[in-house]
């Protein structure tokens, strides 16, 4: 019910504030949520320095790369076991990359992320990549960055619209320290996390992006992410070159993300009971590829460097790309914690660099070195496989700091871009999203924010069938009804509709003592969410032939808020018919 998910966003006793506070916060809320974001800057910046800091120094103390060969393949194993039964005992909503729970958060959550998420985060990130699994930390920090935001504005007695408001704001904190690119960071947060560049949060995110970029100045110095060498175009034959190589990054996205999410579709099938176990498969593949490839272990920074600078041959950078590729997929898919940012570097300038080489090779004299093609191919990597295109070229823009560098960038990721979005039409945040059983809104729905929603039409739910009664009693329940159409629910929650005439035809065909489960097809039923418009939920119940939809969770998708029958849509737009249910 919509109670319930009201009462899930209120905060708890311990972060109730004073009366005197909370008169404050009503009176000049505006100005409190300014000096937040402030102190959320201040905070994030601190806190993803110090996720920086105990990730390098813990991964170097059991720093596989430099040990013997039976450690390459135990570290990996150990750590993602261990971190593995963490996220399924204490921290279950730790798992993966981060992004989408923060778009989850924002959109369906109420803004809400637990302390026990943030810190879960935190630390069950740092021993996974410390323990050599191949994953990034920049999806990671945007949720531990976006908990802090959070936290901080629950506690602060901020009104819930506020509390979603600062969820972009600590997200775009954290990528700013973690990336070294303040400007990036503004671009992620309105494009990816709100989905909106004209945000009416805008003003907030780039203080707090500032402000978090300072501290990462004031505490670790301006150190670029990368030590990149001058770029420069030798000649504009090469922008063909830059298109092959963005129409190879964008077949490279599709191979990384359909792979990945037919994978972790696969593990989210396995028996629940088997979660705790499942990160080790992932530590067991980048263990075996480690005891051969030491190159292979952790994101893999320091090699990305030596491709912008030219300092490694073709062959192994094709070899780190292929199974760099195989450990990032099956590491991420298995639930281990940690996110898809560096990988997509990673994998994108060893597919530049490697294409760069053959080209300089081919055409020397006319074509730039490896480096400048590996430096192109890391935002064209990103705009494929995050789908972030325009904070794909401000982020390469930011760690070169040279504008010749923008052409080549654009016009290889607009490649990569549209055969990305070809081949795989939703983006992979969504899909992850999804396969989590949480429905976020599409960029229409969001469009349409004038129209009439849902949640003014929906009504409570006082017919509803269980899968456990048999099709004769649920027929005559369902002839009892004003309504041609009742929910469905299992163990689970809400798991389809049934229609009377349903029921009537498996009632003549003799299957009257038949339970209900055998009319539950697969896991996917016409559904609607409180926040769509009433146009969407017309058109589904056309497109269905019912009259009534469920109305559920964009969180949980079989937790049931309500039902919306067509006499309420006409009753909310002033046509009241006859036989109107009650």
């Amino acid at each position: 019910m919509i109670s319930d998910v009201k009462e899930e966003i209120k905060p708890s006793r311990w972060w109730t504030p004073s009366q005197r506070w909370a008169a404050l916060v009503k009176q000049r809320e505006e100005q409190v949520f300014l000096l937040v974001t402030l102190l959320i800057g201040a905070l994030v910046g601190v806190t993803v320095v110090g996720f920086i800091v105990l990730t390098e120094r813990f991964g170097a103390r059991i720093d596989a790369t430099v040990a013997a060969a039976w450690r390459r393949l135990v570290v990996p194993i150990v750590g993602s076991l261990s971190m593995g039964f963490l996220l399924y005992k204490y921290f279950p909503d730790a798992r993966g990359s981060g992004v989408p729970q923060t778009k989850a958060a924002l959109f369906a959550r109420g803004g809400r992320i637990s302390l026990r998420t943030v810190l879960g985060k935190f630390f069950c990130t740092s021993g996974t990549l410390a323990s050599g699994i191949p994953l990034g930390r920049e999806g990671p920090s945007v949720q531990v960055g976006a908990g802090i935001a959070s936290l901080l504005g629950r506690w602060l007695g901020l009104s819930p619209e506020k509390i979603k408001a600062l969820i972009p704001v600590g997200a775009a904190a954290a990528v700013a320290a973690a990336f070294n690119t303040p400007l990036a960071a503004v671009l992620f947060a309105l494009e990816e996390v709100v989905g909106d560049l004209h945000a009416p949060v805008l003003g907030s995110v780039v203080l707090a992006s500032a402000t978090s970029w300072a501290m990462l100045r004031l505490l670790l110095g301006n150190d670029p992410l990368f030590k990149v060498p001058q770029y420069q175009l030798v000649s504009p034959a090469e922008f063909f070159i830059y298109a092959v190589l963005g129409l190879l990054g964008g077949l490279l996205s599709v191979a990384f993300t359909k792979s990945l999410l037919k994978l972790r579709e696969y593990f989210l099938r396995l028996p629940r009971k088997t979660r705790w176990l499942q990160p080790a498969v992932g530590g067991a593949v980048v263990g075996i590829m480690g005891w051969f490839v030491p190159q292979t272990l952790g994101v893999g920074y320091s090699y990305v460097g030596h491709v912008l600078n030219g300092a490694m041959a073709v062959r192994l950078m094709v070899l780190l790309l292929a199974l760099k590729l195989i450990g990032v997929v099956v590491s991420y898919a298995s639930g281990n914690a940690g996110g898809i940012f560096g990988p997509a570097l990673f994998l994108g300038a060893m597919l530049g660099g490697a294409v760069g080489s053959i080209a300089h090779n081919l055409f020397q004299g006319h074509v730039a070195t490896a480096g400048a093609y590996a430096l192109v191919g890391m935002g064209t990597a990103f705009a494929g496989i995050v789908r972030a295109p325009m904070t794909s070229v401000v982020m390469i823009f930011e760690i070169t700091r040279d504008y010749a560098v923008i052409v080549p960038l654009m016009i290889s990721n607009l490649v990569s871009f549209f055969v990305s979005s070809h081949f795989q039409r939703q983006p992979i945040y969504e899909v992850l999203a999804y396969q989590d059983g949480i429905h976020l809104p599409s960029a229409e729905s969001r469009i349409s924010s004038g129209q009439r929603r849902v949640f003014q039409a929906m009504r409570p739910t006082t017919e509803i069938l269980t899968a456990d009664m048999t099709i004769q009693d649920a027929l005559e329940k369902a002839r009892d009804s004003r309504l041609e159409a009742l929910p469905l629910s299992n163990e689970r929650g809400v798991a389809g509709i049934v229609k009377l005439a349903t029921l009537e035809k498996a009632a003549a065909d003799g299957d009257s003592n038949k339970k209900l489960t055998d009319l539950i097809e697969g896991e996917e039923f016409p559904h609607l969410h409180a926040d769509q418009s009433l146009t969407v939920a017309l058109e589904r119940m056309g497109s269905a032939g019912v009259d009534a939809l469920p109305v559920v969770s964009r969180a949980d998708v079989h937790k049931l808020e309500g039902i919306v029958a067509l006499q309420d849509v006409m009753k909310l737009y002033g046509f009241v018919a006859q036989n109107t249910p009650d």
